[in-house]
């Protein structure tokens, strides 16, 4: 299963998307203004890289003929 490199780039896009989001949450559980900025930046790459995972799971499933 994890021999296709389409699914295996979409499984790693979805742990960087975890990663980012654990980043940006313990920033938030700082405080400071500082930390607020840098935490709002993770969350927009957060929704950038969530994204780009979401987009190469339906790009899987539509090639690979999954869904029917």
């Amino acid at each position: 299963m994890f021999s296709d490199p389409l699914l295996l780039l979409a499984f790693v896009a979805c742990v960087a998307v975890a990663i980012i989001l654990i980043i940006g949450i313990s920033g938030f559980g700082k405080g400071g203004v500082d930390n607020a900025k840098r935490s709002n930046k993770y969350m927009r790459w957060r929704i950038y890289a969530q994204a780009l995972a979401v987009a190469l799971i339906l790009l899987f499933v539509w090639l690979r003929g999954v869904v029917g």
